[in-house]
């Protein structure tokens, strides 16, 4: 089984006619090898939830043992004999879906035995058993016609994540880190041995025991079997011994990466080599020709490397990776599945081993254009703008400094080696390296200068708010400074923009923004002077500063008649909380001229104000005699008409 770009792939045993693939998704797909079209797809109900974390083909046989059941199975075996019926689907809930290709459809569920992930699922040669591992510690032997448990052991102090059955349906191999061999009767552990340092992905049998052969293991003949690990570029060979040595690998193939596919020959004769098609996960297949005889010092390396490549020019062509590999009956043509889980593409070669390096070229869209049924019509093309920029390594500002590792340290650690003589693990390193950078810190305990500046370039180009703000908080000016001599030409411009955003906001905020935008100023004005649309990037803050410097003045002759009105308050109160003080003078002097010139001007201001009173008094009379006048005359008036009306009546 493989496990590539969250997926998993398994060719079928023996004749390799199919390729399932379980993608991301959830979706199980089942490819022919001959034509590459797609043969069946099932999607679980729960494919979403629980997610394919393994795969099994069940052996060819069991299709001829149950096809005489029914008449059904029996037209079925004529149309097409020795096909293959069940696929075993491990999930991440701890359930097994058995799902039959003969009909199409789901055929049963197998629940209850494990708690967590199944990590691998294995079908037993003989009889209808199903054997499955899981992080909750377990082993459990299934019951494939009754969907039960018969038989669940706890086989490990942590995660099992590998199991491999002998040939002869005898043994079974578990593996965590160690590796245990268990007899399948009496469920004991039979032998034991080192294991990887790391979890280990992969087991599998590399040598068949001859039937003759009544004992159950000959020290003389015994089985090899292979096991690959997480993180390991080692495919180690162990050696099964009857009298309990060898508790260590006898002999290790180099990989390039670590093995997440492995297929072999296998022979009754010790003398026929074994040829090992191991695919890595860096998407190279690894080809080894070696007779197992025992304990071999030297790791040995691929007699070929196989990698596939897309056609086109040098600089155009990429690398396409191989998913997984099976030989042919005729153990010299290879059939290899590459492209990716959703639509692998299958071929057979054969391969001139006499190479050390093999690269094949291959065109993928074309061959996935011919063999694709229906075009897909619903593709939306996303829109990117033209302004978009991207952000390379090789940018200003990206280059952060590391601490160098110190001599005394690796002498430590040389001296140390020289003492054990053990050399340290692929992981040990790795994870020394990882603690040796995770040390490098400044002596404040804040990021680099360096960091602030890729932070503030990633946060502008993904508009990350968390990102800005833990950036533009900082207060020291020195690193203010630093960060912007840092920035690259291309964020000047983006900071402003943020900075103006900001500055429109709270006050406090607007404070601070105000030392970033004085520093981006002085550091990148030559810059900003050269560009030809400044004014229209930059108008949002221009307006905000002209607002703000005409505002000053008023805000300024506010603040002065403020301050004004404070110090005569305060002045004010001063003056009140100090005591009154009574003065009496001692000596007054008088000069007689000032009291003549008084008494003259009382005499003055006397006749005045006599003057005064009789022309008020010649007023008041003329006012009085203005109504009697005017009474007399409306008298004599009206005497007037009286005797000229009597005058006419005489006449008359």
């Amino acid at each position: 089984m493989a496990a590539v770009g969250g997926g998993c792939c398994a060719f079928s045993p023996e004749s390799g006619r199919c390729l399932a693939a379980a993608g991301a998704d959830g979706c199980i797909r089942l490819w022919n090898t001959q034509g590459g079209d797609l043969r069946h797809e099932y999607v679980p109900s729960s494919h979403l939830s629980a997610t394919c974390s393994c795969l099994s083909w069940a052996p060819p046989r069991r299709l001829r043992q149950e096809v005489p059941q029914t008449k059904k199975r029996r037209s079925e075996d004529v149309k097409g004999d020795g096909e293959l019926d069940l696929l075993a689907i491990g999930t991440a809930v701890g359930s097994i879906l058995l799902y039959s290709i003969v009909k199409g459809e789901l055929q049963s569920k197998l629940g209850g035995g494990h708690d967590s992930q199944v990590n691998c699922v294995r079908w037993h040669p003989e009889n209808d058993c199903l054997y499955s591992c899981s992080d909750d510690k377990h082993i459990v032997e299934w019951s494939v016609p009754t969907g039960k448990v018969k038989c669940k052991w706890k086989a490990e102090k942590s995660s099992v994540s590998c199991l491999c059955l002998s040939p002869d349906g005898k043994m079974l191999l578990s593996a965590g880190h160690g590796i245990k061999l268990w007899d399948l009767e009496t469920k004991e552990v039979y032998r034991k041995f080192t294991g990887h340092a790391t979890s280990i992905s992969s087991l599998t049998f590399a040598t068949i025991r001859p039937s003759s052969d009544s004992q159950p293991f000959d020290g003389t003949t015994g089985l090899y079997f292979l096991s690959g690990a997480v993180h390991d570029r080692l495919l180690n060979v162990w050696q099964v011994r009857s009298d309990g040595k060898g508790k260590n690998a006898v002999l290790s193939f180099t990989l390039t990466d670590e093995p997440i596919y492995v297929d072999l020959t296998t022979s009754g004769d010790r003398e026929d080599p074994v040829k090992l098609a191991v695919v890595c996960r860096d998407g190279q297949m690894h080809l080894f020709e070696h007779v197992l005889n025992g304990y071999c010092k030297k790791p040995l390396s691929p007699t070929c490397t196989v990698q596939i490549a897309t056609s086109g020019k040098v600089t155009d062509a990429r690398p396409v990776p191989i998913l997984a590999a099976a030989f042919c009956s005729d153990r010299q043509s290879i059939l290899i599945a590459y492209n990716n889980v959703l639509h692998p593409i299958i071929e057979r070669v054969t391969l001139n081993t006499t190479e050390s390096h093999i690269c094949l070229v291959r065109d993928t869209q074309a061959t996935i254009a011919i063999t694709t049924e229906t075009a897909v019509t619903k593709v939306k093309t996303p829109i990117v703008k033209s302004g978009v920029k991207v952000l390379v390594p090789g940018i200003p500002g990206h280059n952060t400094s590391m601490k160098p590792v110190l001599m005394e340290s690796r002498k430590s650690e040389a001296k140390r080696r020289k003492g054990t003589g053990n050399e340290r693990s692929i992981e040990e390193r790795l994870c020394t390296m990882d603690v040796d950078t995770m040390k490098v810190k400044n002596d404040s305990g804040l990021l680099q200068t360096d960091s602030f500046a890729v932070l503030l370039v990633q946060g502008l180009e993904s508009s990350d708010s968390a990102i800005i703000n833990k950036v533009l908080q900082t207060k020291k000016d020195h690193v203010i400074k630093a960060t912007i001599a840092r920035l690259p030409v291309p964020a000047v411009v983006p900071l402003l923009q943020e900075i103006t955003r900001r500055l429109q906001g709270h006050p406090t905020s607007a404070t601070l923004m105000v030392k970033w935008l004085k520093m981006v100023f002085i550091i990148h004005a030559s810059y900003l002077s050269t560009l030809p649309n400044l004014v229209p990037q930059l108008g949002a803050l221009y307006q905000l500063m002209e607002s703000r410097v005409k505002m000053f003045q008023k805000l300024s002759r506010l603040h002065g008649k403020l301050l004004l009105l404070i110090a005569q308050v305060a002045a004010s109160d001063k003056t009140q909380d100090v005591s009154p003080i009574t003065q009496t003078a001692k000596l007054v002097y008088e000069e007689e001229s000032s009291e003549e010139e008084n008494s003259e001007d009382d005499m003055m201001a006397d006749q005045e104000s006599d003057e005064n009173w009789e022309e008020d008094e010649d007023e008041e009379e003329e006012r009085t005699d203005d109504p009697k006048m005017h009474i007399d005359k409306e008298i004599s008036d009206d005497s007037g008409e009286d005797m000229h009306t009597g005058n006419e009546s005489e006449e008359e």
